[in-house]
């Protein structure tokens, strides 16, 4: 059996996270190392996907589900505009192998991250 990803034990509350929405099937909480002044992180349920691309292969409709989720939190805490990141593999600074989206926003003019 392996263990449960760290953000299956922050939305089972075996450890501390801020989750400021959820659906059915997906979670919202605050990163822990922001890189912009909103940056949250979209998160399914489900620990069946390592991955985006796995995601997009067995379930497009959570991937979806995710980005929709992605851009009303946008609108609730920015001003509708986002950037949204998908880390895909070790490489691509991909550190906790349950799939997750980065949703950014409201950045101060010329500080995107990553460029």
């Amino acid at each position: 059996m392996t263990e449960a990803s760290i953000f299956t034990r922050i939305y089972n509350g075996e450890i501390p996270g801020e989750i400021v929405a959820e659906t059915d099937r997906v979670f919202a909480l605050r990163d822990i190392s922001p890189q912009a002044p909103v940056h949250l992180l979209v998160v399914p349920k489900t620990e069946q996907y390592r991955d985006v691309t796995e995601l997009a292969a067995g379930d497009p409709a959570l991937l979806a589900e995710m980005v929709a989720f992605a851009k009303s939190l946008a609108s609730e805490h920015a001003n509708g505009e986002f950037r949204l990141i998908f880390n895909n593999g070790a490489s691509a600074s991909q550190s906790v192998f349950h799939v997750h989206a980065h949703v950014l926003a409201n950045f101060e003019e010329n500080t995107l991250v990553g460029f």
